[in-house]
């Protein structure tokens, strides 16, 4: 939830240049981002919203971007008037164009549902200097962003009744009547409901059952009653208020065994569901403690214990067997096994040698490492992790969104229609007042919309967590129920479906040499002496081919890189070429079998190197080809069983886009078994391929490696960027992250999201049909307080639970 205010710019008026004294606005243009607003529809409802102010004279709304432009009259507006229209129809919003960098965050005790937040929005939100209030309700966490001071932001919380600290500061150790008071009242509300049953039962006096209901009731509402009266004073239809009404009406209307038990049940329900939602927020603590406290870190000559926060980059880090990584950085002496699934969810533990990338949070094995530290502390790709989950559990999904909104108008519409009930009936002689006032205190009850409000949130931040657990890191909501409705998933080539390096795969031989290892080996050895000295990437897999043969490179000098045709150099008394068919042409020795082989190797998807020597003997100069070689970009060998399970997960269709020949193109996409593949594209090609997709009506998934394919993962619905541990523009890039670089844990993302979706959806559900059941029983005289209060703090329950299952998907 993200509200934005800003301070009305100073208007000036000028008189024209007739002295007539007539006022001339200034026209002026501001941008406002627009939280919630994803459709046409949504788009609508901002321009009609802003469109009926006086004095706009454009708008134009940009739903892929979340923003919306509006050209105005400064005479006769300010920017506030603009945001407070658009959320008028039920949108966030922020101005983008005078943004305050000052951010503050506070931990807020007492903040724990939508109608507390909603409080904080009306009480900060009108303070001079608050630009913006963004609300994490799971972890009881208020971002304040404007020139306002922390002590005036706690203040204004305090007058709530609510008590806030900055974020990072050390909490005052909590009394026992601040840990266990709500235990203590609750508990002693209940022994007065027991006690007033069972004098009624043992047939004393009224007076005292009376007594004991009287105490069971103030026991019960000893937190509810003066966090319902404070807001009341903020105009504010919460809970608190809600049961605070039904319980003095149920006395005044002579039921005070119903007012003590509704009371007694609430407290009882909120309890447990504070306890509940504890154990949603742990899902993310528990990301937090993969980090360790403290590091050991080799300084001037000795080794020294210190806060993991104080260690810099470039500094040494020495990691014992047993112990976690403190930071991210580089081996630099020692091998060890160590296990990264805290950042990539791989299952297995990874070798670690001097010189291999390590991240903070992986728990090394047995061996001692040396690391030199590359980022602080407070930029590891744990601690990034964390911060992207943190500002997605503020982000709000469609399914949010709607909850939201419902809410919003649920709890005034239920309240009226209690009224009403209460009202109209004897007015008109229908009954007694005390029977239709009982009904209208019922429909109070069920007008708080809990259940339906904690019920997206919960299974969103269970998500998310389980999520980052499997190593793979989903950037909000929105991008969670997305990807859950996906029905196309893009996928780039090299590097996605591929090793992204290429390798040698085959050695074809000609003339005197039989095929066998002699020959490939000799064949490779004349490669080696040339490509020793080039920087072509595809040298790099002639030198790896022949380092994993054992083979050394031969001396060569007078090296010379052709230009789009290879590259040549002398081998002992022989030119040794490698090149392309354009290079074998050149010098007349492209025969029928050499070209033959170029082209099964081009039909197979790979690329054909001939290695071709030229002797010069008695003034004649002859040559041959010696072989060709075939070389590769490697598939990943689970790229087919990831696909596989895609289309198991419910994709519908998996298209290939690649900036390769049709020919490689068509050949890895029967690898793979792609339903569609495009070659030959350009980024913009593939950007194009992803609109025409959408303009299908397609959900449009984009895996891609996170740097190169930027611009289709901004265009896509959502954008997946593979291999992102440890790569900072494809943690800043992608809408969802998968750490590892591993093809299989995008199809694991993809079940995750439907799953979430689908639960989501239960709850949504199972919160609208309790309360339709109960609003029905309530108007019917069936539905007693106590039963109100268990169905809808029941429900509560129930869909936190239920919300829970999302982080053991």
């Amino acid at each position: 939830m993200t509200l934005t205010r800003r301070s009305a710019a100073a208007n000036t008026t000028t008189a024209d240049a007739s002295g007539a004294g007539s006022v001339t606005m200034a026209a002026t243009t501001c941008e406002l981002r627009v939280g919630g607003m994803d459709c046409a529809s949504c788009a609508a409802s901002v321009e009609r919203a802003l469109k009926s102010l006086e004095g706009v004279q454009d708008v134009r709304v940009d739903v892929v971007g979340g923003k919306v432009r509006v050209g105005y009259a400064e005479g006769t507006l300010a920017r506030g008037d603009l945001a407070r229209a658009i959320r008028r129809v039920g949108y966030t919003v922020e101005d983008t164009n005078d943004r305050v960098s000052r951010r503050a965050a506070f931990l807020v005790d007492g903040l724990c549902c939508a109608a507390e937040a909603r409080q904080l929005e009306d009480r900060l939100g009108n303070l001079p200097g608050v630009t913006t209030l963004e609300f994490d309700v799971m972890r009881h966490r208020l971002i304040v962003e404007g020139t306002i001071t922390a002590p005036e932001v706690q203040r204004a919380i305090q007058d709530l009744g609510m008590t806030a600290r900055a974020e990072g500061e050390q909490a005052a150790p909590a009394s026992f009547w601040r840990r266990r008071g709500r235990l203590v009242m609750t508990a002693a509300s209940g022994g007065g409901v027991a006690l007033g049953l069972a004098a009624t039962l043992a047939g004393l006096p009224a007076g005292v059952e009376l007594a004991l209901l009287g105490a069971a009731t103030i026991a019960g509402g000893w937190f509810v009653v003066p966090r319902g009266v404070r807001a009341a004073m903020h105009r504010a239809l919460d809970m608190n208020v809600l049961m605070s009404i039904a319980a003095i009406g149920a006395w005044l209307i002579g039921e005070p065994e119903e007012a003590a038990a509704t009371l007694f049940l609430f407290a009882v329900a909120e309890l447990l569901e504070s306890h509940s939602m504890d154990r949603a927020r742990n899902a993310i603590k528990a990301l937090m403690d993969h980090s360790p406290a403290e590091a050991t870190v080799r300084r001037d000559g000795a080794e020294v214990r210190v806060p993991a926060t104080d260690v810099q980059a470039g500094e040494t880090v020495v990691v014992r067997p047993g112990e976690k990584l403190p930071v991210d950085g580089e081996v630099t002496g020692g091998r060890s096994s160590v296990n990264q699934a805290p950042i990539t969810g791989e299952s297995m533990p990874v070798d670690k040698a001097p010189g291999a990338e390590v991240f903070a949070g992986s728990l090394n094995g047995q061996g001692v490492l040396e690391v030199r530290s590359t980022k602080p502390a407070s930029d590891t790709t744990l601690a990034r992790i964390i911060h992207a989950v943190e500002e997605a559990q503020a982000s709000r999904g469609p399914s949010q969104t709607f909850v939201d909104r419902f809410a919003r108008a649920y709890t005034p519409l239920v309240v009226l229609v209690a009224v009403l009930v209460g009202v109209v009936p004897p007015a008109f002689g229908w009954g007694t007042s005390d029977a239709w006032v009982y009904r209208a205190l019922a429909l109070l009850v069920v007008a708080c919309p809990c259940a339906l409000v904690i019920s997206t949130p919960v299974t969103i931040v269970s998500g998310l967590a389980g999520a980052a657990r499997g190593g793979v890191l989903i950037k909000g909501g929105a991008h969670l129920e997305t990807a859950g409705t996906a029905t196309v998933v893009c996928l780039d080539k090299t590097g996605t479906l591929t090793e992204g390096r290429p390798a040698v795969t085959d050695v074809v031989p000609f003339g005197d040499a039989a095929p066998g290892a002699q020959a490939f080996d000799g064949i490779l050895r004349l490669a080696l002496g040339v490509e020793r000295h080039s920087e072509h990437p595809l040298a790099r897999a002639v030198l790896d081919a022949g380092a994993a043969r054992g083979l050394a490179a031969p001396e060569s000098v007078d090296f010379e890189a052709l230009v789009g045709r290879g590259a040549r150099a002398h081998v002992g008394s022989a030119v040794v070429y490698l090149g392309n068919e354009r290079l074998l042409e050149e010098r007349r020795l492209l025969t029928p079998p050499v070209r033959a082989a170029f082209a099964r190797l081009a039909a197979e998807g790979k690329t054909a190197v001939a290695v071709a020597v030229e002797r010069h003997e008695a003034g004649l100069r002859t040559g041959e080809v010696l072989g060709v070689l075939g070389l590769a970009d490697r598939l990943r060998p689970n790229a087919r069983t990831a696909l596989d399970a895609l289309r198991a997960a419910g994709v519908r269709r998996l298209v290939m886009l690649t900036g390769d020949s049709h020919g490689t193109a068509r050949a890895v996409a029967a690898a793979v078994g792609a339903d569609e593949v495009h070659a030959e594209l350009l980024p913009d090609d593939k950007v194009r391929v992803v609109r025409e997709l959408e303009g299908r009506g397609e959900r449009v998934v984009f895996v891609g490696d996170g740097v190169n394919d930027a611009p289709a993962l901004a265009a896509a619905s959502v954008g997946v960027a593979m291999g992102a541990a440890g790569t900072d523009v494809a943690l800043e890039t992608a809408d969802v992250a998968l750490m590892a670089d591993d093809l299989e844990t995008l199809p694991f993302a993809m079940r995750l999201s439907r799953k979430t979706l689908g639960i989501v959806k239960q709850n949504i559900a199972f919160s609208l049909a309790v309360k339709a059941v109960f609003l029905v029983l309530a108007v019917g005289g069936w539905a007693t307080l106590w039963m109100a209060v268990a169905a809808d703090m029941g429900g509560s329950l129930v869909v936190v639970a239920n919300g829970l299952r999302a982080r053991r998907l």
